[in-house]
């Protein structure tokens, strides 16, 4: 992302440390991005609704109103990008995050060019879900609706109400029907090639998948290849009610 891109980008950094929001609002503004703080989750919520940030940096561990809260008030009302913040490495905490729908996850202590290229990394992502050709403005496979610039998805007429990152997930596999994903092509299609990111962090995104296209009638969404990785399914409304990962 060139700096003149990044100029319009409204970065919210939520960290009840000042110093963690500093370093990072001056990494963030060198990199021609616009930051701003708060300092708990409340103000953090009422400069969502005032500012309408771009993204919003969110630490989890906070006092009062803690980042997981403030991830779930924040998905109820929409899917603005989210990166978590951590102080502890805890894999439980990296899944929860996820599952509550963040793009991303980054422990403390950390290299603040590492937040800002992992920023760069969302916004880019999010202007076109990777794996769905520019030229198609949607993908269709059984009862399956994807709608690549609206970033909807039905079954059956039927809204899914995915994340961003379960959007592009699905896009990806719906996109090249009979193709075996393994995980680690998955993160290649979400992040790109060299990025870090857990299997369980994968299968939890699937089982989210899974779960929501199971609750519109689609049980048959999603197979798994024991061993390799996971596919688009027929997509027929056929399958359980609920699949796991």
């Amino acid at each position: 992302m060139t700096v003149m891109a990044a100029m319009a980008k409204r970065i919210l950094i939520v960290d009840d440390d000042p110093h963690i929001r500093e370093l990072l609002a001056f990494a963030l503004a060198k990199a021609g991005y616009a930051p701003a703080e708060a300092a708990e989750g409340e103000a953090a919520l009422a400069m969502v609704a005032t500012a309408a940030p771009d993204l919003v940096v969110l630490d989890i561990n906070m006092p009062r109103l803690d980042g997981l809260e403030v991830c779930r008030r924040l998905r109820a009302g929409g899917d603005l990008p989210i990166l978590f913040l951590s102080s502890r490495d805890d894999e439980i905490d990296r899944i929860i995050g996820i599952e509550l729908g963040a793009d991303d996850y980054v422990v403390k202590p950390f290299s603040p060019r590492e937040v800002v290229a992992r920023i760069g990394a969302i916004l880019k992502r999010s202007r076109r879900p990777d794996g769905a050709a520019p030229a198609a403005p949607a993908l269709r496979h059984g009862l399956l609706h994807l709608d690549l610039p609206a970033w909807a998805a039905t079954a059956g007429g039927r809204d899914l109400g995915l994340t961003r990152t379960e959007f592009q997930v699905l896009a990806a596999l719906a996109a090249a029907p009979g193709k075996v994903f393994s995980r680690d092509e998955i993160i290649d299609r979400l992040h790109g090639p060299g990025f870090a990111v857990t299997d369980r962090t994968i299968d939890s995104h699937i089982r989210h998948i899974r779960r929501k296209c199971a609750a519109a009638g689609l049980g048959d969404a999603i197979e798994t290849r024991a061993g390799i990785g996971y596919r688009i399914g027929p997509c027929r409304g056929d399958g359980p009610t609920c699949s796991p990962a």
